[in-house]
């Protein structure tokens, strides 16, 4: 296996409690000031899908049903995870690795779509564990998973299933599919590769499903209302349709797990903008540890490890 011993999920990681909120926002200002109105206004949020986040704990599930595969495959390494704003962060799962003596890794990111923020940075911040930790440990990287088949396919039955609730059972001038992706800034570097990436990996779903019409949207926005991000918005294109839409189907195919930005920003408030213009919306799931991309992941890893 050429001296790989180990493998990585990193990931943005996410509170599992409501109460633990307040030191997540922290962690993702980086020590800036919050206004407590704003960390009322998030905690509302998860309140609102059950009070903490599924992420952490989906990324483990993922990392256990690869790790299933791969022992299929006759391959046997231990799987981390070092996750950005919460817990297990980065700087103390490559201590940890680097107490266990391993010396070679494979990462998978946890992002379909590279930009600075969803990539170069999750590596910039390992090279500065490894630096914390004083280890040399060798870090390789699998490539996104924006266009991998088996990623492609897991998408494309979450949708089906949703479309054989539509009238007919199929889409039409009245029963819309939207795909969402997490907006960014346009001045971020990457982003044009980001938009690209997401754009192919719609394009192939579509594809998959014979769905010759489908549209585009961003979710999630943050930040200055004077910095240009990416849009439309998913709420902006709902509140759009005319009144013979009378159906969507929308899937958050830019996330590889269900997290606030899926529960909330699409179950809350999307649904919210459905309803108000009188619109079914019906929920495509992502790929979560579903174990055809459980395999995606696993054979992105045996590539990178020669096996």
């Amino acid at each position: 296996m050429n001296g790989f011993d180990s493998i990585v999920l990193i990931g943005y990681g996410a509170p599992d409690k409501a109460e633990d909120v307040p030191e997540f926002l922290r962690m993702v200002s980086k020590g800036f000031s919050i206004p407590e109105t704003r960390i009322k206004e998030v905690e509302s949020h998860y309140a609102e899908v059950g009070g903490g986040s599924p992420l952490n704990a989906l990324t483990q599930r993922q990392g256990e049903a690869m790790r299933k595969f791969l022992k299929e495959q006759g391959v046997d390494l231990p799987v981390y995870m070092a996750m950005r704003n919460w817990h297990p962060f980065t700087d103390d799962t490559i201590a940890e690795m680097s107490r266990r003596g391993h010396g070679k890794c494979a990462a998978l990111i946890m992002a379909l779509h590279q930009c600075d923020t969803s990539w170069e940075r999750y590596q910039r911040e390992v090279e500065e564990a490894k630096a914390n930790a004083g280890t040399d440990i060798e870090f390789l990287y699998c490539p996104p998973l924006f266009d991998n088949p088996l990623f492609i396919e897991n998408c494309a039955d979450r949708v089906s299933e949703q479309i054989a609730g539509l009238p007919g059972g199929r889409l039409s001038d009245s029963a819309k599919l939207i795909f969402t992706a997490h907006s960014i800034p346009l001045e971020m570097p990457g982003s044009d590769t980001y938009e690209k990436q997401f754009r192919k990996t719609c394009e192939l779903t579509a594809r998959k499903l014979g769905a010759d019409d489908f549209l585009v949207a961003w979710q999630s926005r943050s930040g200055s209302p004077a910095q240009k991000w990416f849009e439309p918005d998913i709420c902006d294109v709902i509140e759009g349709f005319d009144k013979e839409v009378s159906h969507i189907v929308v899937q958050p195919i830019g996330f590889v797990c269900d997290h606030v930005e899926v529960l909330y920003d699409i179950g809350v408030e999307a649904a919210h903008a459905a309803r108000k213009a009188g619109i079914e919306m019906l929920v495509a799931k992502t790929v979560n540890d579903d174990a055809k991309f459980a395999r995606a992941m696993g054979e992105a890893v045996l590539a990178l490890i020669g096996k």
